[in-house]
């Protein structure tokens, strides 16, 4: 499995304007091809948001990065510093801690 990180700022957008968006586009993420699951991020005192990204594998991810979501997110007008992070997932301590395992086809 692949977590994705994305981090952004809030630019000429308020948050409670942001999370009311949020809460419409959380849906369109039901309909992406290998993503497990999906995380809204936030913290407001340091404008940061974003979210956390659970893939099964990484051809998942790099089809979420090349399609219309990402590219939305990546080029909105009222998203600046617009910074992404890749990392494996170890499973043995995640499951252990209470993540859930995808098995391998």
């Amino acid at each position: 499995m692949r977590a994705l990180i994305i981090n952004f700022n809030l630019k000429n957008l308020s948050v409670e304007d942001f999370k009311a968006q949020a809460h419409i586009d959380a849906m369109m993420f039901r309909n992406v091809a290998g993503l497990i699951s999906k995380y809204f991020i936030g913290d407001d005192d340091k404008n940061i948001y974003g979210g956390i990204y659970i893939f099964k594998d990484s051809e998942s991810l790099e089809n979420y990065k090349n399609g219309g979501i990402f590219n939305f997110l990546a080029n909105h007008e009222n998203f600046e510093n617009f910074q992404t992070h890749e990392h494996d997932l170890i499973d043995g301590p995640s499951i252990i801690a209470g993540g859930s395992s995808i098995p391998m086809a």
